[in-house]
């Protein structure tokens, strides 16, 4: 429900470095966008969600904040409905890679015990990671860190403190 409570726009569903193809040479303005197909119309935060919290590239949260404020005041000036709070924007995005990380590492788990190929877990550390991190900055988030904990076979740590600290 918190995902698709943003406006949807038509999402490439699958936009991630590999499937950009940059111009030779910097006077060449022409961005080539390959794997299409199966473009849906969807949420507005899908295709940043994707491209920031890529399946095989982990870029600097610095970055990540830095190239999500651009998308979102390009997006604003070119009247796409991506409100006027950015923190709320943010988190929209931060929710939405939560869901796609979720369906991924399905996807992988199937490919992996259905289908008998298990190079795709090579990358599931990545998307844990990626999971973790936004499960610890939302409280609504937190039984999925218990969760985590239980599939990994590890425990977050979790104490009381009264009077000063």
């Amino acid at each position: 429900a918190h995902n698709l409570a943003w406006p949807s726009v038509y999402v490439h569903r699958d936009f991630m470095p590999r499937n950009l193809m940059m111009p030779l040479h910097p006077q060449e303005p022409r961005l080539g966008v390959l794997d299409f197909q199966d473009a849906v119309y969807g949420p507005i935060t899908y295709d940043v969600a994707s491209l920031m919290r890529d399946a095989f590239w982990s870029w600097e949260e610095e970055f990540v904040l830095e190239v999500t404020v651009r998308y979102w005041e390009r997006a604003r000036r070119a009247g796409l409905p991506v409100g006027d709070d950015f923190g709320a924007f943010y988190e929209a995005v931060e929710w939405m890679g939560l869901q796609r990380h979720l369906k991924v590492a399905g996807i992988f788990a199937r490919l992996t015990l259905r289908d008998g190929k298990p190079k795709y877990l090579a990358d599931t550390p990545r998307f844990i990671h990626y999971m973790r991190c936004t499960a610890n900055r939302y409280r609504e988030l937190k039984p999925l860190l218990h969760l985590l904990d239980q599939v990994e076979g590890t425990s977050t740590t979790q104490g009381w403190a009264f009077g000063r600290l």
